[in-house]
């Protein structure tokens, strides 16, 4: 069954979801050392009969089990499918929340990827009129490297931006009319904040895209109207992904503030962090994911560690039933921090921080 572009009914995108997640639990039985005695141990396998059942009886993934994997079955663990000369492909976490994951990926699941970006750029209007420059590092992460081949594959003009000072940059997206910038909300602002100080007005540029993601900030207003004022003929787009698993979701095209998640490729629960039980719509939740895929190297019940809050079921404004994200990705779960019982997150001080313009940079400590 093909789904396309996620349009559909919630019992068509149902339908599609559990379909794709048959076939990836029967490649994976077997062969996949890491969940093969998880998916035998909770009688789970290619012939399951709902979704509900697979929510019920597979356990959580969690990312401590993934590093202790690779601990023990270094370097790559053992949440392998196939054999080591199947892939191709090595990328590794920023290892923001302890040691870093290793992670492989088949041309198919570096495919799939791809896949998801296509519809990501759809979101955002890119065409192959575009220029793109991306200003990353092109380290080990996952990062925008499989931005910038999906890119490739759709006709545009791939600038790539790693090893440059902020200055160098400027001059390469200026010289090379690009006309989307791929970065992290804070550095559009730090190449702002360069401009100024090097007398470059960033009005003569040919930027009218702004494609974020790494940080909370695309989907925070205050964030995200202060990149657009120094900014002035850009709009900002907020997406998000994960190394581990891939490219996440894309920006609602009528909504600001709103994210919706890839449910043509992804099996998406939000959970009450604390009781690993499921959050209702409205409420606060943790994100937990399953990619259908990338089964080189799969999750199941993935808990993320993305904090969100879940729009009711109905069809958006856009046209798509797919899940839908409040102010996308709120915080995550290890940074929350209980301030005379009220939960605070560091994107709600940056919202505040972010309304005051001559903020260019600052840091938050925790004193307890």
């Amino acid at each position: 069954m093909t789904l396309q572009k996620g349009r559909g009914t919630r019992e068509e995108i149902e339908r599609h979801q559990l379909a794709r997640l048959r076939e990836l639990l029967s490649e994976l039985a077997g062969a996949n050392r890491f969940y093969s005695a998880r998916l035998h141990a909770a009688g789970i396998d290619g012939a399951l009969k709902s979704l509900d059942d697979f929510r019920r009886a597979m356990p959580f993934t969690l990312k401590r089990e993934l590093v202790e994997d690779q601990r023990l079955h270094p370097p790559y663990g053992t949440n392998l499918t196939y054999s080591l000369d199947r892939y191709t492909r090595l990328c590794q976490t920023s290892a923001t929340s302890g040691s870093p994951l290793r992670w492989l990926d088949t041309p198919q699941g570096w495919n799939w990827m791809l896949q998801c970006w296509l519809r990501i750029f759809a979101a955002c209007g890119v065409t192959a009129r575009d220029r793109i420059f991306f200003a990353f590092s092109f380290a080990p992460f996952l990062g925008f490297w499989t931005a910038f081949e999906a890119a490739v594959q759709m006709g545009c003009l791939c600038i790539p931006g790693g090893g440059m000072g902020s200055a160098a940059r400027l001059r390469m997206i200026y010289e090379n009319q690009a006309t989307v910038l791929c970065c992290t909300p804070t550095y559009s602002l730090r190449l702002a904040e360069v401009a100024e100080s090097e007398g470059v007005d960033l009005r003569d540029f040919a930027v009218s895209k702004i494609i974020v993601a790494g940080e909370p900030g695309g989907s925070i207003p205050a964030v995200r109207a202060r990149i657009e004022t120094v900014w002035p003929a850009a709009r900002v787009f907020d997406h998000h992904g994960l190394t581990e698993i891939g490219p996440v979701s894309f920006p609602c095209s009528q909504v600001r503030d709103r994210l919706h998640i890839l449910e043509s490729e992804h099996l998406p629960e939000a959970i009450d962090p604390r009781s690993g039980q499921p959050a209702g719509a409205g409420a606060e939740g943790e994100l937990v994911l399953t990619n259908l895929g990338r089964p080189g190297s799969p999750l199941l019940r993935y808990r993320t560690g993305d904090l969100i809050k879940v729009l009711p079921s109905q069809t958006c404004a856009c046209g798509s039933r797919e899940m839908a994200l409040q102010g996308g990705v709120l915080a995550r779960t290890d940074d929350m921090v209980i301030v005379r019982g009220v939960n605070v997150y560091p994107s709600a001080v940056e919202e505040v921080v972010r309304r005051e313009r001559q903020i260019v940079e600052f840091r938050a400590e925790v004193d307890v």
